[in-house]
């Protein structure tokens, strides 16, 4: 188990170094800098500038001196925020996003359980019919329409909720339920499909033929072990609420991670996008590892063939 975990850590730090080398570059292709859009400074005060933040130096020398201030945990300072540590403005935004991305989570995965569980019960029904509708619909449109519409009846026409605001609960319900119709209709779909394969094992049948109810071998044996399968879109999917929340955050203007991302990729702040980037690189990868590794206590034979490869 120790090598098993071992291997996992080796890959999750190679895939930060490359994701955190793809983004640094990336960035220095991308025309101007934070300050040649300023138009309040001249020419000289932009060269100080520059300088002062070591914008001016080869690619190589400021590649090696990022990545050594992110072996320190240093993720820079803003160039819009006063100077501020990029660490400290995640730290700060976080609470917003987590909360939403909790909320969503939680209600997607509830509802989506229980929408597969009812489709793959009422096979070819009515019921299954709607279901595959909604997880069609909640797949097929990105979450900012569903959060324009959800604006535009339930806080300006029915005036039932804020429009856009983050003061109180009430303000975090209407970008919940957006952001929760992905995950409703990705945990639907996968739900109904798992279910419908168990529901055809041998151990089914056998409790059929005891005469178990329809219900008690839906809820009692076969959901459980259909369940297991979903736990490895859960995690990413977790990570994805908070990524997909930024346009969300920005249209109900919540100050969270996203809402300060697209303002920075705005003002070209490249130490925010690159450390929001890692950041978010940082939550997969780790999610993932956690994944990793409960499947390999769930399941031996899984840690077994990974040994081999």
């Amino acid at each position: 188990m120790a090598k098993y975990i071992s291997k996992r850590i080796v890959y999750l730090i190679l895939t930060l170094f490359i994701i955190s080398s793809f983004t640094f570059f990336l960035m220095k292709f991308l025309p101007g800098t934070p300050f040649r859009a300023e138009e309040k400074l001249s020419d000289e005060q932009k060269i100080i500038l520059e300088e002062k933040y070591g914008l001016n130096d080869p690619i190589p020398v400021q590649y090696g001196r990022y990545m050594v201030n992110i072996v320190k945990g240093d993720l820079g300072v803003s160039f819009q925020f006063d100077n501020q540590p990029v660490t400290k403005l995640l730290i700060n935004r976080m609470g917003p996003s987590l909360q939403l991305g909790f909320q969503a989570m939680f209600i997607g995965t509830i509802v989506g359980i229980l929408l597969g569980v009812l489709a793959a019960m009422f096979q070819n029904t009515w019921i299954d019919y709607g279901s595959t509708f909604l997880a069609v619909l909640g797949k097929s449109i990105p979450s900012f329409v569903f959060a324009a519409v959800l604006q535009y009846i339930i806080g300006v026409k029915l005036q039932w909720l804020p429009v856009a605001s983050w003061d109180s609960f009430a303000s975090s319900i209407m970008p919940t339920i957006a952001l929760a119709i992905f995950p409703i209709a990705t945990a639907a779909r996968f739900m109904r499909t798992e279910l419908i394969e168990v529901l055809g094992s041998d151990y089914i049948t056998l409790a059929k033929a005891k005469g178990n109810s329809k219900m008690e071998i839906s809820f009692k044996h076969a959901v459980r072990n259909a369940l297991i399968p979903l736990i490895t879109v859960l995690g990413p999917m977790a990570v994805g609420l908070m990524t997909g929340s930024m346009v969300v955050e920005q249209i109900f203007a919540i100050p969270g991670i996203g809402e300060q991302f697209v303002k920075s990729i705005q003002t070209n702040d490249f130490p925010i996008i690159m450390g929001t980037t890692i950041f978010f690189a940082f939550l997969l990868t780790v999610i993932i590892l956690i994944v990793d590794i409960l499947y390999g206590i769930i399941d031996p034979r899984i840690r077994v063939a990974g040994g081999k490869k």
